[in-house]
C-alpha cells in the first residue's frame, strides 16, 4: 500500500468578469492579458472569437483551447461551466496543458454573476479546487447611468461586484453622478478608472477574500459601516432620487458585540437561507464565534449558496465585532434584523419585553 500523502492541491484563485453589453469586459481582458504579470492564467470567454488574439502569438492546442504568447491559455465556454471548469483540471493535473495559476470568467453582458458564483461554491469537486478571488463589473463610464436606469442586471452586477471598473471615462462628459451612484450601490468596492489605468493585473487579482492562509487585509474595507449605512439611506430614497431598480436594492450592515455559538450561526444562516435565499444577492462578513472568539471567520453567501467558512489566524482591525453585510434584492433590512436579534436573544425595541421574546419572530412569513 502506498504511504504517499494524498493532501489536495491549493486552491487555484478564480476571478469573475462581468458587466452589461458593451461596457467593455473584452477590451479589459485584452489589456490584462498583455501583461506579464497574468501569464500562467486560464480564461474561459463566451467565444474566443471576441478576444483579440490576432495581434499576440498563439498556439493552437486544440479545437477548444489557444495558448497566448503571454502564457495563458483561453478557452470558448460554449456548453456548461461546470464541464469546462472540470475539463481545465484534468487537462492540467495530467500535464496535457500549461499549468495555470489563476482562472478568470467573462460573462455574457445580461448575466446575473450569482450563476457563475453558484458553480463554485456548490459543486462539491470545484469548490475543493478553486476559491473565489472576487468579482469585477466593468461600467460604462459615458451610459452607465441609462444602463443602471433601464435594465436591473445592470444593477446587479454592480451590486455584487468586489471591484468596479470605469471604462470610457475619457469621452465621457462627466462621472461625477454616475460615481456616487455607485457608491451607494456599493459603498465596498473601490472604482478604478481604466482610461488612468488603475485597472492592473494587480489591483484587479489577488485579494484572496476567501484564502484562509492570509489575514485578509481589505475585509475591514468591504466592512465600512458607516459607508454602507449611508447606502441604506439612499436606497430607501431618503437622499437620492435614482430609478426603481435601485430602489429595490438594500445594501446594510449588522452588527453585534456578543460573540455567536458556531451552532446558533448555522441555525440563523439555515433559516435566513430557506426564508429569504431568492433575495440575497451577496452577504459577506467576519463572524466572532463563541468557541473562538480569537480567531474569527469569514462567511460569504450569494442568494441560498454558502461558501465554506474560512478561519482567520486573528482579527483583520481593532473592531472585534461580528459584522455581517447584506446585498438584497426587495427584502427590507429590518426582516433580517429582527430574525438575527431573534436568535441572538434580543428583545424587540417597540414592544414588550414578553411579546417581543415570546411571539416568534422567526416565522418564515413574517
Amino acid at each position: 500500500m502506498s504511504t504517499v500523502s494524498r493532501t489536495p492541491p491549493e486552491p487555484i484563485p478564480l476571478t469573475v468578469i462581468t458587466g452589461f453589453l458593451g461596457a467593455g469586459k473584452t477590451t479589459l481582458l485584452n489589456k490584462i492579458l498583455r501583461d506579464p504579470e497574468f501569464a500562467d492564467t486560464a480564461v474561459l470567454v463566451n467565444e474566443v472569437g471576441e478576444i483579440g488574439i490576432d495581434h499576440l502569438l498563439y498556439e493552437v492546442i486544440d479545437s477548444d483551447v489557444v495558448l497566448l504568447s503571454s502564457g495563458c491559455l483561453c478557452c470558448s465556454v460554449r456548453g456548461d461551466i461546470v464541464n469546462s471548469l472540470e475539463d481545465l483540471l484534468r487537462r492540467r493535473d495530467n500535464d496535457r496543458i500549461v499549468p495555470f495559476k489563476r482562472v478568470v470568467i467573462e460573462t455574457t453582458g445580461l448575466a446575473d454573476p450569482a450563476s457563475v458564483l453558484h458553480v463554485v461554491m456548490t459543486h462539491p469537486y470545484l469548490v475543493l479546487r478553486f476559491r473565489l478571488d472576487g468579482v469585477v463589473t466593468v461600467v460604462d463610464g459615458a451610459n452607465g447611468m441609462a444602463t443602471l436606469d433601464n435594465h436591473a442586471e445592470a444593477v446587479k452586477q454592480a451590486a455584487m461586484a468586489d471591484r468596479i471598473v470605469l471604462t470610457k471615462t475619457d469621452i465621457a462628459s462627466d462621472t461625477g453622478a454616475l460615481r456616487e451612484r455607485l457608491k451607494q450601490l456599493n459603498p465596498s468596492a473601490p472604482v478604478l478608472d481604466a482610461a488612468r489605468g488603475e485597472a492592473t493585473v494587480k489591483a484587479l487579482t489577488g485579494a484572496g477574500l476567501y484564502d484562509p492562509e492570509r489575514k485578509i487585509p481589505d475585509v475591514a474595507r468591504w466592512l465600512a459601516e458607516e459607508a454602507v449605512n449611508g447606502a441604506e439611506q439612499a436606497g430607501k430614497g431618503h437622499t437620492h432620487d435614482h430609478s426603481r431598480h435601485d430602489h429595490r436594492i438594500r445594501v446594510f450592515t449588522l452588527a453585534t458585540e456578543a460573540a455567536i455559538p458556531a451552532s446558533t450561526l448555522e441555525l440563523f444562516i439555515d433559516l435566513l437561507r430557506t426564508a429569504h435565499g431568492s433575495k440575497i444577492l451577496r452577504l459577506k462578513g467576519i463572524i466572532k464565534l463563541a468557541e473562538q472568539p480569537e480567531q474569527p471567520v469569514v462567511l460569504h453567501m450569494v442568494q441560498h449558496i454558502l461558501h465554506p467558512l474560512a478561519r482567520l489566524e486573528g482579527w483583520p482591525d481593532d473592531d472585534r465585532r461580528s459584522r455581517l453585510v447584506c446585498v438584497t434584492h426587495d427584502l427590507e433590512p429590518a426582516k433580517v434584523r429582527r430574525m438575527l436579534d431573534a436568535f441572538l436573544g434580543i428583545p424587540a425595541v417597540d414592544a414588550p419585553d414578553r411579546a417581543a421574546l415570546t411571539e416568534n419572530p422567526l416565522a418564515l412569513g413574517r
